[in-house]
Order: structure tokens, then sequence, then C-alpha cells
């Protein structure tokens, strides 16, 4: 089966005050990145490449380490490949015609 390499940007944003938190981006139940986030009082764009066949993919942020942390994460969207949103956190890809 055909994969396509679908490009998926992102806006993150993680609130803390102690020691900086560190999350991570699963799609699919894969794991994709573990980042520490260190920056305060802005949204950063985070994008990553997914190589999939046609289907849906959840794309999944957790916070690993909380101590009075938030994660919120916006806007997802697909800049690149033929896929789509869909219901705010999937990853919907299809096949694209000749």
């Amino acid at each position: 089966m055909h994969t396509y390499d679908i490009t998926v940007l992102c806006d993150v944003y993680c609130k803390w005050s102690k020691e900086p938190p560190v999350y991570r981006l699963f799609v699919n139940e894969e794991l994709f990145t573990e980042r520490t986030w260190i920056w305060q009082n802005t949204y950063l764009e985070e994008e990553f490449v997914v190589r999939a066949a046609p289907g849906q993919y959840p794309i999944e942020y957790q916070l690993i380490t909380s101590s009075g942390a938030g994660l919120k994460v916006r806007n997802i969207r697909v800049v690149h490949g033929p896929a789509r949103i869909w219901k705010d956190n999937i990853l919907e890809i299809w096949h694209e015609s000749p």
C-alpha cells in the first residue's frame, strides 16, 4: 500500500511555575517526540511529518511531569499532503489521485 508524507503543524503552550514540564507527542499510539518545555508565556508552532498509508491516526499530546503544569494544543492543521484533521485530533489520510 502506498504511503504519503503528511506535514502537520500545531500551536503548543505549557504553563508552569516550578520546573519545566516534559510532554510527549503520539500519533496512532507511536511516540513521535518527547520534549522539555523551557519557554514562558508563549505558544510555539510545532511541525512533524507522518509517513503513513491512507487511514485515520489519532494525535495525542501527554504531559509527563505535571508539577502544577498545564498543556494546551490548538490549531492542529495539515500543511502538506492528502490529509485533513478531523474531530480536532484525528489525522485522516486519503488516497491521492494520480
